[in-house]
């Protein structure tokens, strides 16, 4: 067989669809079409059988263990029964969340889930923005701070199930030797002035991470990636997608993550208060909780430069590098900008 990895883009979907088609039947599926929606690390596919339309996901290879899958299932499961807007986790015919399958068409065993297909449009993206006026920005934010606090109440109270394995976005995972997406200072597209501007910021974020509590009130588990494109609007309901990253982190970096792409949007002030005023309305915020917002945004761009240089070899990479440096060093001099 061909090397996979040296495929094309097209010529790994079409052996990905192989794939998904040959998963189907352990959801005991017949479908009438398959197409690819979205192809980063993991596939994400449609599929439409006569009475039904469901996601079916294939995960890459390599980042994260079975049972950390597993558990990511077991939490949306929880969510979604706690009526918490998230996709609906459909299992196997013999009660599985996940599978393993392999074939002959992709070189390594890959873990397929499947869900119930949720209708609507992405919030926006992150190449794109948001693209709506202030007021539906407003709206939208708020109901984003909503859905964050609900996430974080019922996190906050779930009994963790026998064996639930996920990783950790603390100061390690952000600002540590090996943080979780990659040592983000050896990016080689940085210059030096950047890399020493960013080692200095480093410097100061891991300082305010390592004084920080970690208790049920500011810190559980967390989605992790609440950017635009993950968020799906209907009408006035917004569904909170893909929860790849999900791990264990601090409530204010689920914020600051909801936040960071769009810091150079007109209203961002508008898109910030409207976020906190949600989240308030269900969960407290101290003061001191919101004045670490500058921290973790900062760590937030510090993660997307190590996922970069991590995936240099992405097509997805390549197009963002630029962007995300220079969205990363502008928010570091910013935060180095300010009083301690």
């Amino acid at each position: 067989m061909d090397d996979f990895y040296q495929l094309t883009p097209d010529q790994q979907a079409e052996r990905l669809t192989l794939l998904a088609r040959h998963a189907l039947q352990h959801w005991d599926l017949t479908p009438e079409s398959i197409s690819l929606i979205k192809y980063r690390e993991n596939a994400v596919f449609k599929v439409i059988t006569a009475d039904n339309t469901f996601a079916l996901r294939i995960h890459r290879p390599g980042y994260h263990s079975s049972a950390a899958l597993r558990s990511e299932l077991q939490w949306m499961a929880a969510l979604d029964e706690a009526g918490i807007a998230v996709p609906k986790v459909i299992p196997t015919a013999d009660g599985q969340l996940l599978v393993s399958v392999q074939t002959d068409a992709v070189p390594e065993a890959r873990c397929i889930d499947l869900f119930a297909w949720i209708s609507g449009e992405q919030l926006g993206s992150v190449e794109h923005g948001l693209g709506k006026d202030a007021e539906s920005i407003h709206r939208t934010y708020r109901q984003i701070g909503l859905i964050a606090a609900q996430l974080h109440n019922q996190a906050s109270q779930w009994p963790l199930p026998d064996g639930f394995e996920r990783q950790a976005w603390d100061a390690e995972g952000l600002v540590g030797e090996q943080p979780f997406w990659g040592r983000f200072w050896e990016l080689p597209q940085l210059t030096p002035d950047q890399r020493a501007l960013l080692l200095q910021a480093r410097d100061k974020v891991r300082n305010v991470l390592c004084t920080l509590e970690k208790s049920p009130r500011n810190y559980s588990l967390i989605h992790a990636d609440f950017v635009p494109e993950n968020l799906m609007t209907d009408g006035d309901t917004v569904r909170l997608l893909d929860f790849d990253d999900a791990g264990f982190g601090w409530h204010m970096f689920e914020l600051a993550t909801a936040l960071y792409f769009v810091l150079r949007e007109p209203d961002y002030e508008t898109a910030k208060t409207a976020l906190t005023e949600g989240y308030c309305q269900l969960r407290l915020l101290k003061h001191e909780d919101l004045q670490l917002l500058e921290t973790f945004l900062t760590a937030r761009g510090f993660t997307y430069l190590g996922w970069i240089q991590d995936r240099q070899e992405t097509e997805t990479a390549r197009e963002l590098t630029t962007d995300l440096i220079s969205r990363a060093c502008h928010q570091a001099e910013k935060y180095l900008s300010q009083s301690t």
